[in-house]
């Protein structure tokens, strides 16, 4: 099977960087759009090929994961051999439980959905949920940039700077991170008031007189950074932080509420684009090696190994 890439038009700059990576071109995409805003993509025959269909669902999240599965569609029925989704921010990885009847799981409602549309295997890079491939009924890999970041936050960091998990889920990532960058570990204990704001009250760990990196899977609203930040200040930690995470979606008044903050760097990737102003001073690291790394080993039937997420 020949190895062929079909970008969506989520985040097409990454989807050419990987294509790039693998010495290979992009599928030729269409999309129409009908007044009414209905999207009609079309590609070529795909001839039984192995195909791997580049599209993170990130905001607008509706009309990108619909597009997901129209092409997804598109593949099967332009006869793709083997057909991956490979989402680098997986919308919907936060609702992976019900919180109170009458709720749905939205995770497993757009896996479900994928795999129906045609995919035979999703790539997925730091979900917000491990228990993510749990609940799918095709093979998920959940590929980690936290190497990549760890290694721009190594020219960041002092050597006693402690790395904070702004919430108890980032827990183990947070570790991860500590154990790249050799720095010890603490933890604030955060309350969700609502979908754009937390409170944040406690910490587990020694951060007095000590610069801190915040590290997280997402920054949506800035909320939770927020929320850290005030809880490290209140403990005596030495501003200005850093702050780390794979996903930067940065929406409503994200940036405004960073560039407020005592931050002096906020280190992210290209799993989304990045085309807001960069406040505060933020460098941006390609996952485009990591996912075409991975593509590359998938196409080969090889393993993945090191480049998995640890769960």
């Amino acid at each position: 099977m020949g190895l062929r890439i079909v970008p969506g038009t989520a985040n097409p700059l990454l989807a050419g960087a990987i294509a790039r990576a693998l010495s290979t071109g992009l599928v030729r995409c269409e999309l129409e759009r009908f007044p009414d805003t209905e999207m009609r993509p079309a590609l070529g025959r795909l001839g039984g090929d192995d195909v791997y269909v580049i599209q993170p669902t990130g905001p607008p999240v509706s009309d990108h994961l619909l597009e997901l599965l129209l092409l997804l569609d598109a593949c099967r029925r332009g006869g793709a051999g083997r057909i991956t989704a490979v989402l680098p921010y997986f919308a919907y990885a936060r609702q992976d439980r019900r919180g109170q009847d009458g709720e749905a799981v939205g995770a497993r409602v757009v896996a479900d959905a994928l795999a129906a549309a045609g995919a035979d295997r999703m790539v997925v890079v730091d979900p917000h949920s491990t228990a993510l491939e749990a609940m799918c009924g095709i093979p998920v890999e959940m590929l980690t940039a936290v190497p990549a970041l760890a290694s721009a936050l190594a020219q960041e960091c002092s050597s006693d700077a402690v790395v904070v998990a702004p919430d108890l889920g980032a827990v183990k990532l947070a570790e991860h991170y500590a154990s790249l960058l050799e720095r010890p570990v603490a933890v604030v204990r955060k309350t969700r008031v609502s979908g754009a704001a937390v409170r944040a009250e406690q910490i587990a760990g020694d951060v007095a007189g000590r610069p801190a990196v915040i590290i997280d899977d997402m920054i949506s609203t800035g909320a939770t950074i927020e929320a850290a930040a005030s809880v490290l200040l209140a403990h005596g930690a030495e501003p200005p932080f850093v702050v780390a995470a794979t996903h930067g979606l940065l929406v409503g008044d994200a940036a405004a509420r960073l560039e407020r903050l005592p931050v002096r760097s906020l280190v992210t990737t290209d799993s989304l684009p990045q085309s807001h102003p960069p406040a505060p001073a933020m460098q941006t690291e390609s996952v485009a090696p990591l996912l075409a790394d991975a593509i590359g080993r998938l196409h080969h039937d090889q393993p993945l190994g090191d480049l998995l997420a640890r769960t």
